[in-house]
């Protein structure tokens, strides 16, 4: 969502990389709980590189 796209797309983003991860044959995204997918999965899919923000907190 950071990157401009809305919450839908951003879920539908995930859910896509947790299918791809599931053929890779990492049964453990196979989880409706789970959140976090591999950046270089996300990467895929969007075709383009993704760049993360640095923790600022003090």
């Amino acid at each position: 969502m950071k990157k401009g796209y809305s919450k839908y797309t951003a879920v539908n983003i995930i859910r896509q990389a947790k299918q791809i991860m599931v053929q890779q044959g990492y049964p453990f995204y196979n989880n409706k709980r789970l959140g976090r997918v591999p950046k270089e999965t996300v990467e895929s899919i969007l075709g383009c590189g993704l760049e993360l923000e640095k923790n600022t907190r003090g």
